[in-house]
Formats: structure tokens, sequence, C-alpha cells
């Protein structure tokens, strides 16, 4: 269990905190997304002119994302396998395949926990980047700029797509003006210094502000992704959930990255079919990506048309997106045109076969809850019934049972104990206060588990267990190594089986749990209405293949390889539906010959929240002192 320093007791007040080292923000819109002003970076010096060699054109396809593991190899993936074991590794013809989706280094954590992690400089720090299309919903641009490499900072065109279209907007000021903004309503914000960028197109002739028109008057533009075009003639597409802000690169957060994508002559050809390509191939994530930068309009044409010309064929993922705006359902074919919102993630989920005899177990973690109506009726009749759409076939035997549906979302005492303490608390939200908050947390805690699996220890050293289940352990507790950063990150995944050892799938997203992000209850018309831009991504075994089973992973993004008791190599064998469509289950079972890492950001197994436990809360004030000895006075009530 961690140890925090005692501190004394002093009111939070972000007038006296380290701006570069607190981020204070209100992010309290309906939708339960961001609302907030970026922090003032140090100023930033940048050469002139290229210092550094340009690599040649890459003419060869980009390597798969899948590795066979050599001896330097092992000793390179931080102990993930023991040099000893690499006989029966390579005897057991099992193919280790890394997360598809990684975690960020969280500045603040022990090097030991920010094993194959990536930063913000991984995404646009390489020299060879020539454009940088950054998507997102709060930035800072001297904090994205100083990340860039020194030597071509002046040189990259940097294009910031936000949803502040309004020209009194206050993020927008925050990108686009020399001036300081008031100060906010104190009644309504927590927000006692505010320390503004100045104006960003003119300290970087090289960056240029995009405005997305924001139809919907509780929408947000909270997309975050990251389109870099190259030099060596190559794309990469970037989806993860953080800000740019430095505060959230010191929370959990998730990155999934594309491969580089080559340049080919065929690739425009690939979206001239009236059909869409198969859910789950390159083909269709890059018509996907496209039909959604197509819902900008004209202002993404640039962009559009050159990564129509890349090859997607090496892309392991399909695309899950929102747009504002409204689709029917009855007049839209789902194999002509994209769907959007929690539609296209059905589409998608359909498509996936479970490989479970057992119930599954589908959890949701976000980091923010917004006001999804007093009853349970979207939750249930819409989101839940989503996620539980999978490819079984009306002849399988497996278990059509419905999934265990849990949710991980922190308590106040996961927040104290963050790397930035109540400085993280602004970024999570969860309104239990209020009425229709009340008759909210009513059906949603027996969902609720915690964040921080410290509980767990708790639970131990008091010799707690929840009413039947198994009294934990400490060695049954498989650790993710993020209690102490506190949850910005949203991910969706089904496990296969009650231990939770196998993974049907999983989606990393911008997208909280709210009716804007994923769209409305469909209406009588037969139309759903979605609110806000988000982007993510789902993953699943047979993208890679047969004979394939996806694991969770702790501390590393690459699986262990389980050894039988003598020693040697164990070899699994799995339901034939695991990696197969509803065509081809026969039954059966089938060797695994790939197995796939999942990096997970919470620890297994879950543990539930007991009687009186509450959900954070950012409205409610705490007396009680965080880490650095600072209390909670609460914001946005009244």
């Amino acid at each position: 269990m961690d140890e925090e320093p005692k501190a004394k007791r002093r009111r939070f007040d972000a007038a006296n905190d380290d701006v570069n080292r607190l981020t204070i923000r209100s992010r309290s819109q309906e939708g339960g997304d961001d609302f907030s002003t970026p922090t003032l970076s140090g100023n930033i010096s940048a050469s002139n002119s290229l210092t550094r060699p340009i690599s040649p054109p890459i003419t060869t396809r980009s390597q798969k994302p899948s590795i066979d593991l050599t001896e330097e190899e092992i000793s390179l993936t931080s102990g993930a396998v023991a040099p000893n074991s690499l006989k029966q590794l390579t005897q057991s013809g099992i193919q280790l395949i890394p997360s598809p989706i990684h975690l960020t280094k969280v500045e603040g954590l022990s090097p030991a926990l920010n094993i194959d992690t990536i930063s913000l400089q991984d995404l646009v720090g390489d020299p060879l980047i020539r454009e940088c299309w950054v998507f997102n919903y709060l930035f800072d641009v001297e904090f994205l700029m100083s990340k860039l490499d020194e030597d071509v900072r002046s040189e990259v065109q940097v294009k910031i797509i936000h949803g502040s279209w309004k020209k009194e907007d206050s993020n927008r000021l925050g990108i686009e003006v020399l001036q300081p903004l008031p100060l906010h309503d104190f009644k309504r914000h927590l927000l006692t210094t505010i320390r503004l960028l100045k104006d960003a197109m003119t300290r970087h002739k090289n960056v240029q502000s995009i405005a997305a028109y924001m139809p919907e008057a509780f929408g947000t533009h909270h997309s975050k992704m990251i389109i870099n075009i190259r030099h060596d003639y190559c794309a990469q597409i970037n989806i993860f959930t953080a800000n740019i802000v430095a505060g959230d690169w010191r929370m959990c957060q998730a990155v999934w990255r594309s491969p580089l994508l080559p340049l080919s002559e065929l690739a425009s050809k690939s979206l001239s079919a009236s059909v869409l390509p198969h859910v789950g191939t390159g083909a269709r994530f890059k018509a996907d990506i496209i039909a959604y930068l197509n819902r900008y309009g004209n202002k993404l044409r640039i962009l559009t048309g050159q990564l129509i010309k890349y090859d997607f064929g090496d892309v392991h993922a399909a695309l899950v997106a929102s747009t504002p705006g409204r689709q029917n359902l009855r007049g839209t074919n789902s194999e002509q045109e994209t769907l959007w919102g929690w539609p296209g993630l059905k589409n998608v989920l359909r498509t996936v076969p479970s490989s479970s005899e057992q119930q599954s177990h589908v959890v949701m973690q976000v980091s923010s809850v917004a006001s999804l109506g007093s009853g349970d009726s979207w939750l249930r009749e819409t989101f839940q019934e989503t996620l539980a759409s999978s490819a079984i076939s009306s002849n399988s035997t497996l278990s059509h049972a419905e999934p265990k549906f849990s949710l991980v979302f922190p308590t106040a005492d996961s927040i104290r104990r963050s790397v930035d303490g109540y400085g993280s608390g602004g970024s999570i939200h969860m309104k239990t206060q209020t009425l229709q908050g009340v008759k909210q947390l009513k059906y949603l805690r027996p969902l609720l588990c915690h964040w921080s699996g410290d509980h767990s220890e708790m639970q131990i050293s008091a010799g707690l267990s929840e009413p039947g289940t198994r009294p934990l352990t400490t060695s049954s507790v498989r650790e993710a190594g993020r209690r102490r950063a506190a949850p910005h990150i949203k991910t969706y995944m089904r496990f296969t089986d009650e231990s939770m050892t196998r993974i049907d799938w999983a989606m990393v997203t911008s997208a909280n749990l709210s009716t804007q992000a994923w769209g409305a209850k469909e209406n009588a018309a037969h139309e759903v209405r979605v609110c806000s831009y988000e982007i993510g991504v789902v993953v699943w075994p047979g993208l890679w293949g047969n004979d394939v089973e996806m694991v969770p992973t702790f501390g590393k993004d690459i699986a262990d390889v389980e050894m039988a008791p003598d020693g040697g190599s164990l070899v699994e064998h799995r339901p034939k539906s695991l990696t197969g469509g509803v065509e081809g289950y026969k039954g059966g079972t089938t060797k695994i010959s790939k197995k796939i890492g999942m990096r997970m950001p919470y620890d297994l197994p879950l543990v539930p929240y007991r009687d009186g436990e509450m959900p954070w809360c950012t409205i409610m004030p705490d007396n009680e002192p965080d880490w650095m000895g600072r209390v909670w006075p609460g914001f946005g009530a009244g």
C-alpha cells in the first residue's frame, strides 16, 4: 500500500499552487465533458533550420504490430518473460502480440510503473513529421509546441481542430487572443487564478486554428486524435483520451496508435465502391475515418485529400465515432453508410463473436457520468443492450445470458491520494447531490466498483470481502500500477469469463457515459440524436487471425506465457468461436497460436462499492485533506 506523507490541513487554493504542477479546471457541462481554460507554459525557443538528417523514404509496407520474441527483445520488455523461459516460450508455439492500446506515461509515478507507456512527445516529437493535425477539446498550445522536436518546431504545420467556434468562447480565446480572459463566475467555477495563453497565432506562424461547427447546444468537440503526415511518405493516426494540457498527462490516460501507413497508388480507388468494406478490415477503418473527417465539411478537405492516398491494410481496429446530428436508423443502410454513436458501436459489436460458455462481464470505466435520467431506461435498454451485442449464431451452443455489468469510477479517497490530489478532481464528474442525481445513483450503485485497488488491500487487512465472493488475498490482486493516477481514461471491455482472464473485445474512446456522447434513445421516428464529436477504436482477437486470444496484462504490454506445473509450456485450447465469425462457428475447441496483451488501467478483481461509499462529486465539499494537506471546497453549486 502506497504511503502518503502527512501534511498540515489547508484549503485548496489554485492561486497558491504551482500552476505548472496543478491544473484546476471545471468540466461541468451537461454531457459530462470538459470546460476549462489552458494554463500558460514557458517560452519556447526553436531552431530556424533543420539540423537532423532525414531518413530516406520507406518503400515497403510498415511492419505489422506483432512480434516473435528473441532473447534480446525479451530483455527489453521489462522482464515480461524471464530469459530462462525463452526455450519454453518458443516451444509453446504461441506468438505474443503487444497490447494495441497503451497507457500514457504519468509524471509523478516511478519508472517501474511507467513501463511500455506513451508520452505526448512520442506522439508529436518525431522530426519526420511534416503536418500535425490535432483534434481535442482543451488546448495549451505552448505545452503542445514544447513537445515537438526542437529542430523542426517552427517548420511543422500544426493544425488545431477545436469546437470553440463562438467568438466569446473561453477556450477559443485561450487559443487565439492576446488579452487575458475575465475571471469566471466564482459561484459556478473554482477558478481563483487564470493564466491564459497569449496569441498562439502570433507566437507560432506555423500554427493554424480550425473551428468545428457545433450545431447542438449541449454538444462539445470532445474527440482526441492526432493525425501526422510525415516526410517519409507515411501517415499515422493516434487516438487517445487526454486533453492537450499538462495536468491531463499526470492522470491515467490511454492511446491507440496505427502503424505507419504507406502511400499506395491503389489506395484512393478503395473508397469508390458503393458497399462499405467489412467491419474490422483496414479498408473499413479508412472508409469510416474519412467519413468522420467529412463531417467537418470543407475545412478538412486538405487532410482527407491526403489520407485517401494511404494504405490502411495493416490497421487492426474498428473505428467508433460520434458526430453531431440526427440519423434515421430505418433510412440508413449500415453497409453503405457509417453509423455514429451507439448505433455505430452496435454495428461493430455485432461482428465480434462471444467466446464464452459462461456469463460474460462488461466493464464500463469512465471519467464522467452525465445526467442519464431519473430512470435507467437509456442505460439499460439502449446502451447496455448495445454493449451486450455479439455475433453469436442462432445454432450456437454458447450461452445467450445477459452479461454482468460493472462501472468503474473513483471515490474521493482515490482522488485525495492521486498524483495531483484534489487538483485532478475537477476533471472527474458525477452529479450525486441533485434530486435527479440521487435517483440516478440509486440504479447505478449496484454497478459501481472502485478505481483504486487499495480498497482490496483495505479489505484484506480488515478481513472483509463482498458477500458471495471468495475472500481476497494479496496474491489474487492483479495490480495495474495506476492507483495513484486519477482516471481520465475511458474504456469499455467485455471479459469472457467470471475470473476475467480473457477478453472478447476492448474499446478506448473519448466518449464518457452520456447521451450527448453516444446518442439519445431511438425516438418514435426512428431517429437518434447525437450532440458531440467523439472518437475511439474497438479491438478484438479475430483482427489478428484465427486461433487468437486476448488477455489482460498488468504493468506491461506483453502477456505472460502460461507454464505447466512441470515447467513446460502450457498450450491452451479455447472454443472455436473465439475468433470465428457467425458463419465460422462449428463448436469444439481450437489450439491457441497467438496471444494478444490488453494493458489494464485498473486492478483486478474489481472491488464493488460497499454501503455508504460514494462516487467522487466535484460539487460536494470535502474537509478530509488530500496527501498535500489541502481540503476541497466544492464548486459549481448554487
